[in-house]
């Protein structure tokens, strides 16, 4: 009977996924709606306000602040 080496001790197949591959892209057309749910809120009209103002400041690509 063999001794199976104990999971900890084996190496792992997981790789970290590339920056590059993670990012929403803001090229492709962020919405506002997009922004507040990157955030965690609600689509509200408030946040949608809220949303709309931080692009017109900030930009379409402010998403990637949010998101890894």
């Amino acid at each position: 009977m063999s001794i199976s080496e104990p999971e900890a001790s084996r190496p792992s197949d997981d790789r970290a996924t590339p920056d590059s591959l993670l990012h929403s892209a803001p090229g492709t057309g962020v919405a506002p709606e997009d922004l507040v749910m990157a955030s965690g809120r609600d689509v509200t009209p408030a946040t949608l306000e809220w949303a709309r103002k931080k692009m017109e400041r900030e930009g379409p690509n402010c998403v990637e602040r949010l998101l890894p």
